[in-house]
């Protein structure tokens, strides 16, 4: 497979390759240079883990309840 590259020096990665190793629209991917070729790999998340999960569990009461309950306190009646 081959692709040219631009005047503004982008490569478009032809999609066979795409859909074989699950790069998507917004995807990073990283440029090294190893024994004079060029080798690109899609590059490691880096989101916040815990930005990755944030909200995703609604338990129905404040910050306040769940951490009472965590502690052993009464809940709030």
């Amino acid at each position: 497979m081959y692709s040219t590259i631009s005047d503004k020096g982008q490569v478009t990665v032809p999609k066979p390759l795409r859909d074989r190793l699950g790069i998507r629209p917004g995807d990073r991917l990283e440029f090294t240079e190893e024994q004079g070729r060029i080798v690109v790999s899609k590059a490691a998340s880096h989101q916040d883990p815990i930005g990755a999960v944030y909200g995703i569990l609604d338990s129905g009461r404040s910050t306040d309840e769940v951490l009472r309950g965590l502690r052993g306190g009464e809940p709030d009646a």
